[in-house]
């Protein structure tokens, strides 16, 4: 049963001018989505899809991403797609609303990175 869905976009510039402001890549990003990008001649492709996930997964969950926390899910990339990990907290949230298995699809075009989340349980 679908418990949550949530999409969001982010502009890919608008990341490139955030990157460079003092201490917003260790407030926004967990150390995992960092180390991903490190030596990337485009990272802030990469972080804007993972923004993009931290709101849409925020959106599923029907919190808003000042309760969820902007280090309390962070997208891990392995080689069947991207994964959303969460931190504890939000994982006995999650579980306590039924959530059994996310799913995370990210994409980009130009510009735009979009995330698509889904929340599922009761399986």
């Amino acid at each position: 049963m679908i418990i949550g869905i949530g999409v969001d976009m982010c502009s890919v510039s608008r990341m490139r001018r955030s990157i460079n402001i003092g201490g917003f890549l260790e407030r926004v990003f967990h150390e995992e989505e960092l180390e991903y990008v490190s030596g990337s001649s485009r990272p802030e492709e990469s972080l804007a899809g993972s923004f993009a996930a931290k709101e849409a997964f925020a959106k599923a969950l029907g919190i808003g991403l000042s309760k969820l926390g902007l280090k309390g899910a962070w997208v891990r990339r392995t080689a069947r797609g991207p994964v959303l990990c969460l931190d504890d907290r939000i994982s006995e949230y999650a579980r306590s609303i039924g959530v059994d298995k996310i799913f995370l699809s990210i994409s980009h075009e130009r510009e735009m990175a979009v995330a698509f989340v889904v929340l599922e349980g009761g399986v």
